[in-house]
């Protein structure tokens, strides 16, 4: 049957599975089509993944009675009969796909069957096997258990031994706990080791003490130790001791149950011994408080002010922080040794190393480098506020206050610093003014003076204010402290600087003005006076605003400061100064040319001069100088507002009868013909004639100016002329004279009436007081005056 089976695959002409290419009916294999898959099935993934179908016909879940009413109830007749055939063709084509299959294989079943019939023969083998491996591991777990239990005896019975020789490991070790506290304990050993050894064999000694063994090894032990704190205790006596040291070695003391009443006192007085020691240290580098008497001025120290608090910070701060933090770590916890006692301790070293700092800053009497000074500060609070940390009653305020003063003298030398600028630059132009000056080579005018003192002036307050501004820097620690934000802006810097530096510039010019001179010291220039005039005023106008807001912007002040000078105050003394320097200038120059009109007044003889002929020379010097003091005043000074002139003002008539109070066609009525007595009419018209004001304040123009200085000369001579008695020729010299000015000085005045007013009571007076009173025809006068 299997030779039948395998003709029957042979004659189609089919190879053994695997080793045939052909796929047609020429007798090659075929592989399982589509009946024969639907046949054997879906895989596992494709029935886990379809729903149950029980109509589906290749499905797992095929219901024949399902599919039958189905097909039934959906399809006619016809559509049954086709899906009859159809059913028909695809079961014989699965026949003969069956059959096809089972002839290509049969070989292959029959060597399958041979071969599990051999695998149940040796599977039946190693069951017998199997058997055999247990009985044997059987046995083998009887004898594991009695070897387990042999095992864990030992392992007990090695475990009391290890404690008995624990135990006499020990015992051993304590016995040996006297030689070696005795070896560790000696001077220049290891005192720690053998406080750690004690400290282990402490307990075991207390508790066994009963023993007589152990009682013996405790008493020893004590004994070394206790020779030991006496070898600790002197060396706590020790002056030399570093901090580092004298902390391990209260800590062995404490670890040896000393008292720390006792250890806390040593401890604090070792401690301040040698903080004095750094004290006077930095107290020697400091000069005598009382130097002896005839000797020479204070030596300046041997090092600046930042290594002086380099020094300090990093012996005296650094080892107070160092000692504060061992004491602390060292009596934590115990009664008698409270933070109280270290903090009073603490305090009155600090206010000592206060003390020495504010006399080495007392030492910085210039200026020096202000940022040297700052950083020395700033190093001095950031060490301060680390030490504030360990011990916050060591001394805040003071510390805080030493820096805020120190800022304040800083500023406050600024001050007078800028005062002994400003006068050097006073004394430089005094020089410039009194210099001779080589002929045809001219000096600096007054209004490069001025700029050149406006200037200066200006920039040395700038580079002031920027020098104080590093007390305000952002990286400087101490600027965040409240008075720096507050007070130091507003009090010691707007106020205390630059206020006090503007009123004290208003002053020291307006002293020009009031203050006598010292006897033997040269009186003030009259350029100087105007110069300074010009100043205050300009400081009126523009620099005090400017400054100011400078100043608020540099050194912003904060909500709550305490009012400020406004700026209308100190413009307003400005104004007041300049006012009283032109003032003494109007006076000091109407004096000088006054005087010369008094001597040559006085010194002349008026009875017994003769007919004048020329202008007398001082009448020329007069109008020289007014001329000098007209180009002097125009250099700093605008022009200024003129009455209107009249049409003819250099040749208006002079008559020793006529006044300026009168209108000029009265004039020619007055004359010594007339019957009228001249001193009644000259009474008679100053009735009705506007009152001259000689002193009165001057505007701040060149008119103004002149106009004074021409009032206080003329009035001059009018009062020198009215103690004079002349003769014909005098009163004619008068006559001359008066032309002569009035031809001149008219176009300096505001008005020229003020000047034809003075001149006409100067003729009217000395009429007055003339003798024969015969007045010179007014074209001999003229002619006089042209000529001269």
């Amino acid at each position: 049957m299997a030779e039948a089976a395998g003709s029957g695959a042979g004659g189609r002409g089919s190879p053994e599975p695997g080793t045939g290419t052909g796929t047609g009916t020429g007798g090659g294999w075929r592989r399982p089509h589509g009946p024969l898959q639907r046949y054997y099935g879906p895989s596992a993934a494709e029935t886990a993944e379809a729903a149950p179908d029980p109509a589906d016909i290749n499905g797992p879940h095929f219901d024949p009675e399902v599919f039958l009413n189905k097909v039934r109830s959906e399809c006619p007749l016809g559509q049954l009969l086709a899906r009859e055939a159809a059913l028909g063709r695809e079961i014989r084509a699965l026949d003969s796909d069956m059959q096809t299959l089972l002839y290509e294989n049969y070989n292959k079943f029959i060597s399958a069957t041979d071969t599990i019939r051999k695998m149940k023969v040796d599977f039946r083998r190693m069951e017998a096997e199997m058997d055999d491996l247990a009985a044997n591991m059987a046995a083998i777990s009887t004898s594991s258990a009695r070897v387990s239990a042999a095992l864990q005896d030992r392992h007990r019975r090695g475990a009391q031994l290890a404690g008995v020789q624990a135990l006499l490991r020990k015992l051993q070790s304590l016995v040996e706990v006297p030689g070696r506290l005795r070896r560790w304990a000696a001077p220049g050993a290891e005192p720690a080791r053998a406080l750690r050894c004690h400290a282990r064999a402490r307990a075991v000694l207390r508790h066994y003490r009963h023993l007589p063994s152990f009682r013996a090894i405790e008493d020893e032990s004590h004994a070394i130790m206790a020779e030991l704190a006496q070898r600790l205790r002197a060396r706590l006596r020790d002056e030399t001791l570093e901090p580092k040291e004298l902390s391990e070695c209260v800590e062995m003391l404490l670890q040896l149950e000393e008292p720390p009443e006792e250890l806390c006192q040593e401890f604090l007085s070792h401690a301040g011994a040698r903080l004095e020691a750094e004290l006077a240290a930095l107290e020697a580098e400091l000069p005598p408080a009382d130097p002896p008497s005839g000797t020479a001025a204070t030596p300046p120290p041997a090092s600046d002010i930042l290594d002086f608090v380099d020094r300090g910070s990093s012996s005296f701060v650094g080892t107070l922080c160092l000692l504060a933090t061992s004491y602390r770590s060292l009596f934590q916890g115990h009664p008698g040794a409270g933070g109280g006692r270290l903090e009073s301790f603490a305090a009155a070293l600090t206010n000592r190393y206060f003390q020495l700092l504010e006399q080495r800053l007392a030492l910085e009497r210039g200026l020096g480098d202000t940022s040297l000074l700052v950083r020395a500060l700033d190093r001095f609070h950031r060490r301060l506020r680390a030490l504030l940390q360990l011990l916050p009653a060591a001394g805040a305020e003071p510390g805080a206050e030493l820096v805020a003063r120190a800022a304040r003298e800083r500023v406050q030398r600024y001050l007078r610093a800028l005062q002994t600028f400003f006068l050097g630059c006073l004394g430089d132009v005094r020089q410039a003014l009194a210099a001779p000056r080589p002929p045809g080579k001219e000096g600096p005018g007054l209004p490069d003076l001025l700029a050149t003192l406006a200037a200066s002036v200006l920039g040395q307050l700038k580079a002031v204010l920027a020098y104080v501004q590093l007390f305000t820097a952002r990286d400087v620690a101490f600027a965040s402290l409240p008075y720096f934000k507050g007070e130091f802006c507003v009090a010691a810097v707007r106020e205390g600087l630059v206020v006090a530096f503007l009123r004290w510039l208003c002053r020291t010019a307006r002293a020009f003005a009031e203050s006598p001179p010292e006897r033997g010291a040269p009186a003030a220039p009259p350029a100087l006076l105007l110069l300074l005039a010009r100043l205050c005023l300009d400081y009126e106008a523009t620099t005090i605003s400017y400054v100011l807001t400078l100043t608020d912007e540099q050194f912003p002040p904060q909500d709550g400061d305490p009012a400020v000078t406004p700026a209308a105050e100190l413009c307003a003394e400005a104004r007041a100064a300049a006012q009283r320097l032109l003032d003494h200038y109007v006076q000091v120059q109407g004096a000088a040319v006054a005087q010369m009109l008094r001597k040559s007044v006085e010194t002349r003889d008026w009875l017994g001069t003769v007919e004048p002929r020329n202008v007398r020379a001082v009448m020329k010097r007069v109008v020289e100088d007014i001329t000098a003091i007209d180009v002097q005043v125009g250099q700093l000074f605008e022009e200024g507002v003129r009455r209107a002139q009249s049409s003819d003002s250099s040749r208006r008539a002079f008559s020793v009868y006529s006044s300026s109070r009168a209108p000029g066609r009265y004039a020619p009525s007055y004359t010594p013909s007339a019957p009228m007595d001249t001193h009644l009419l000259s009474n008679i018209q100053k009735l009705f004639s506007e009152r001259i004001d000689i002193f009165s304040p001057v505007e701040f123009n060149k008119v103004s100016v002149l106009t004074g200085i021409i009032k206080i000369s003329l009035k001059t001579l009018l009062e020198c002329v009215r103690l004079r008695t002349l003769g014909r020729f005098g009163l004619q010299q008068v006559q001359v004279d008066g032309h002569y000015l009035q031809l001149y000085l008219w176009r300096f005045a505001a008005d020229e009436r003020v000047v034809q007013g003075l001149l006409d009571e100067v003729a009217a007076s000395a009429a007055h007081r003339c003798l024969d009173p015969v007045p010179m025809e007014h074209s001999v006068v003229e002619l006089i005056c042209e000529r001269g």
